[in-house]
């Protein structure tokens, strides 16, 4: 059973960690079910346990948060659907390297359902979307942005954090920081793709993809 939970409004990031902290441990000790959390921040900065410090470009920009995930310096604002995953990976085959890829094709099947393909790039975090409308990179690769972020923590082999997904985010609140560590590439959104999507449309493909990736 994952019981699904969405909060309206913003979520303060010590907040939502908190409460990732404590379901986690109670997802471990059998006391409580796995969970996804469907929320929003306000605008902020985390920086995981990759980070380099030269890739926050503005420190004074928005608040940042140091934190155990996965992965470099992201950021979270309104407008990004964040997905918090908080499933028992130890029942769920003790494989971290499937896990991760089972977030991945999930993102992936989501954005499916609005036409988008989404695409997993070796060495670059997170899923990308070609870019057949801009400049070819000067290799002469076609560019690509990122359109969903993916760092995660285990404890006791139960997950938290998870996915950030760009719905119609302020896209260039992301110049504050190298996103992921990645500074060759751009950041997209959902509605930047020229896609009418709300947060609830993505919510509901979401919720319709995950038994088709997960429950196998």
């Amino acid at each position: 059973m994952v019981e699904w939970i969405t909060t309206d409004g913003l979520t303060g990031y010590d907040e939502a960690v908190s409460f990732m902290e404590a379901r986690a441990e109670a997802i471990a000790r059998g006391e409580a079910d796995e969970a996804i959390w469907l929320v929003e921040h306000p605008p902020l900065y985390t920086a995981g346990t990759s980070a380099r410090v030269e890739d926050l470009r503005e420190p004074d920009r928005f608040p940042v948060f140091t934190t155990k995930r996965g992965g470099q310096f992201t950021y979270h604002g309104p407008g990004q659907r964040v997905v918090y995953v908080m499933l028992d990976v130890g029942k769920r085959g003790r494989d971290v390297r499937r896990f991760v890829k089972q977030l991945e094709t999930w993102v992936i099947a989501a954005l499916a359902e609005f036409s988008v393909t989404g695409h997993i790039r070796e060495g670059r975090v997170g899923v990308w979307v070609e870019r057949p409308d801009r400049p070819t990179l000067p290799d002469g690769r076609m560019a690509e942005d990122k359109v969903a972020a993916i760092g995660i923590r285990l404890r006791r082999w139960v997950s938290f954090h998870g996915i950030s997904i760009n719905v119609e985010p302020e896209l260039e609140h992301f110049g504050g920081i190298v996103p992921c560590g990645i500074s060759d590439y751009g950041v997209t959104s959902l509605v930047d793709l020229g896609l009418p999507v709300t947060m609830t449309d993505v919510d509901v493909a979401l919720k319709s993809t995950f038994d088709l990736v997960f429950e196998d």
